[in-house]
């Protein structure tokens, strides 16, 4: 059977592509799995050469290729036909021109158009709200079905070492901080080294909890090295430093002097040994409930204009004298539009992960991560109802690939 699969960014590559690929080649080790990359300014660019090395047997179209494929030339790699085209990521668009070319019964996950009734077979839903939006936007009901949420089964495998270890994944020491910066090109330029000045200040009144940082693989150890040179944006008041070897992987030292805090790559298979996670919104806040594992969630507003949002708009910062004041306003207008920003915050219609927003100093977060770290009652309730919270989810990879390889052909 051939299965054809768009993609874009780090988030949906993990959270999505992951654990269904995993799921696939167990359940039908023959099926032949190609992974188209789309174009996106979420992507880190790193995601196809991460999931040829996670997926060897995969055929993995890069987003150059791909463009050429969508425009109709011919693409090593690329399949002639397929037998169904799944969307995991990427603009809907995509997903439609490959199944256009390649044929197949098309079927797509979480999002869908009533304009894609008519080429789209199914529409695999997250839950039973999900489900609802589908067919409030025009998709016929009766081809939505739910399965829940592919991110708790990635977490899962990952966390049970089920996934091939990414390469300079180094060593923790347990119960500590874990730090988990973002992926997107702004998070890795400003958040590394505002993460590492918080971490600074922590060690300085906390010496008792040690520090590390889960860098995601799709961040390459130049990107690191630039960052941590440059010392990101003034607003954000991080540390400079560079990047040396530690034991297995690398460490990141701080210019102002102390041992190296430890990277490791694998997120998390190192989470559930953490006393605490400091992350910024996104996947890995499902993931890290998922495991039951406590964290802070945070969402600085040092430089609303540098942040990275869908559709034109992401370019507004760039028009001369209002731009950037322009962009600067219309981000934290559409963030105070919602309540929470962490999804599990969102699903539970309470803060079980304490979120800190607004304008954020690395010495004031650090503060609030020893007085987190120290309050063990808190922790244990939000790490209970975090762990409940997707229970009813586990097996969502299954029962989309039993659905997947269930297509006549």
């Amino acid at each position: 059977m051939r299965i054809a699969i768009t993609s874009n960014g780090p988030g949906e590559f993990s959270g999505w592509v992951r654990p269904l690929v995993h799921a696939l080649m167990r359940q039908a080790p023959q099926t032949e799995v190609t992974l188209f990359f789309v174009p996106d300014d979420y992507a880190t660019g790193r995601e196809s050469d991460v999931a040829q090395r996670m997926f060897p047997r995969a055929h993995v179209v890069p987003p150059p290729s791909y463009v050429r494929f969508a425009l109709g030339g011919r693409v090593d790699g690329a399949p002639d036909r397929a037998d169904v085209v799944q969307y995991l990521g990427g603009d809907l668009m995509h997903a439609a021109r490959v199944l256009g070319r390649l044929g197949g019964s098309g079927r797509s996950y979480k999002f869908a158009r009533k304009s894609m009734a008519k080429r789209f077979d199914r529409v695999y839903a997250i839950d039973g709200s999900n489900a609802a939006e589908l067919e409030r936007a025009g998709f016929p009901a009766a081809r939505v079905q739910v399965v829940g949420n592919l991110a708790i089964d990635g977490a899962l495998a990952e966390a049970a070492g089920a996934f091939e270890r990414n390469e300079n994944d180094g060593a923790i020491e347990p119960d500590g901080i874990l730090v988990m910066p973002g992926t997107r090109r702004h998070e890795i330029a400003n958040g590394i080294p505002f993460f590492l000045q918080m971490a600074v200040r922590l060690r300085s009144r906390r010496p008792d909890l040690t520090v590390a940082f889960a860098i995601s693989p799709f961040t390459t150890r130049a990107e690191l090295e630039r960052a941590l040179a440059a010392g990101g944006h003034r607003n954000f008041w991080g540390a400079r430093g560079r990047v040396v070897p530690l034991g297995e992987g690398i460490g990141l030292e701080p210019e102002s002097g102390g041992p190296p805090f430890p990277v490791v790559r694998d997120a998390m298979r190192h989470a559930p040994s953490a006393r605490l996670v400091v992350t910024l919104p996104g996947t890995k806040c499902i993931e890290l409930a998922a495991l039951g594992v406590s964290a802070i969630v945070c969402a600085p507003a040092n430089a609303p204009e540098i942040v990275v949002i869908n559709g034109p708009l992401q370019y507004l910062d760039r028009l001369p004298k209002i731009g950037r004041v322009l962009k600067r306003s219309m981000v934290l207008a559409v963030e105070a539009r919602f309540r929470f920003l962490a999804q599990p915050n969102m699903d539970a219609g309470e803060e079980l992960m304490p979120e800190l927003r607004g304008t954020l100093m690395p010495g004031a977060l650090a503060t609030r991560v020893a007085a987190y770290a120290d309050d063990t009652g808190a922790r244990a309730r939000a790490s209970e109802r975090l762990r409940a919270l997707y229970a009813d989810h586990v097996g969502a990879a299954d029962r989309m690939a039993a659905s997947l390889l269930g297509v006549t052909t």
